[in-house]
C-alpha cells in the first residue's frame, strides 16, 4: 500500500512534469487549439488545476479557484478555442499548480489513517479519501500524457 507522503511525491512528479512540458511556452501557446478533437493545453492544464482543487479542499485546504473558473474548466466544459476574460493566464495555472503542490506535500505529511479512510464523494458514489487520492492522481496522469502533443503543437507553430 502506498503511503499518503508517496502518493504526495506523486503529485510532485506530475507537477516537475507539467514545468518541464511548459517550459518556454506563452500563454498565446497555451490556447492554440489541436487540429483534431481536443482541448488546448489551457484546457488540459486548468482542468487538472480543477482537479487538484477538489483534492485540496477534500484535504481540509481552502480552494484555489473560484466556482466559476472550477465550472470553465471541469469536465465536459467548452473548449477553450481563444483568449478570453473567462480563462486564466497560463502564468496563474501554473502558479496555483505549484500552490496546490505545496498544499497535497502540507496535508498528506501528517494524515491519519482515520482520515485517509473518511468517505468522501467520486462519480462513482461514496469512497475512501485514499481511493479518490489514487483515483485522481491516475486522472491527471491521463491528462499530463496530453500536454506532450500539446507542447510539440506549440512548439512546431512558432
Amino acid at each position: 500500500m502506498i503511503t499518503p507522503q508517496e502518493m504526495a511525491g506523486l503529485f510532485a512528479i506530475n507537477t516537475q512534469m507539467i514545468k518541464s512540458q511548459t517550459d518556454g511556452l506563452t500563454h498565446a501557446d497555451s490556447v492554440l487549439q489541436p487540429p483534431i478533437q481536443g482541448n488546448c493545453l489551457n484546457w488540459v492544464l486548468g482542468h487538472i488545476l480543477d482537479t487538484r482543487n477538489g483534492i485540496v479542499q477534500q484535504l481540509g485546504q481552502p480552494a484555489l479557484i473560484s466556482e466559476a473558473q472550477a465550472k470553465r474548466y471541469g469536465y465536459g466544459s467548452e473548449p477553450v478555442c481563444a483568449d478570453g476574460d473567462d480563462i486564466l493566464k497560463l502564468e496563474q495555472i501554473l502558479a496555483l499548480l505549484e500552490q496546490s503542490q505545496q498544499m497535497i506535500d502540507a496535508a498528506l505529511a501528517n494524515i491519519t489513517q482515520e482520515e485517509l479512510d473518511r468517505q468522501v464523494q467520486t462519480y462513482m458514489g461514496p469512497k475512501p479519501l485514499k481511493f479518490y487520492l489514487n483515483l485522481y492522481y491516475r486522472h491527471e496522469t491521463y491528462h499530463l500524457g496530453q500536454t506532450e502533443i500539446l507542447r510539440e503543437l506549440a512548439l512546431a507553430s512558432k
